[in-house]
């Protein structure tokens, strides 16, 4: 592997971590947080309100699941 390519992942990952961390504080960033964001991560506001569209999609399935397999297990209301 070509050492651009390697390096090129780390960023991609220290984005991506970025990326995560502002979406546990926000799901529904506006406008300006968008661009705020765009600008640490360096891509576009664009694909930043995508990245967050497709978080939140990822994240209602993964809420949905974990309703699911709690109804296994049943838990007292009181």
């Amino acid at each position: 592997l070509p050492i651009s390519l390697s390096l090129n992942n780390v960023s991609f990952l220290e984005q991506l971590e970025e990326l995560e961390k502002m979406f546990q504080e926000d799901h529904y960033p506006d406008n300006e947080k968008r661009r705020e964001i765009a600008a640490v991560v360096g891509v576009t506001p664009q694909r930043i309100m995508v990245w967050f569209q497709n978080r939140r999609a990822k994240w209602r399935k993964l809420e949905k699941l974990s309703v699911k397999g709690n109804k296994k297990y049943p838990t007292s209301s009181a």
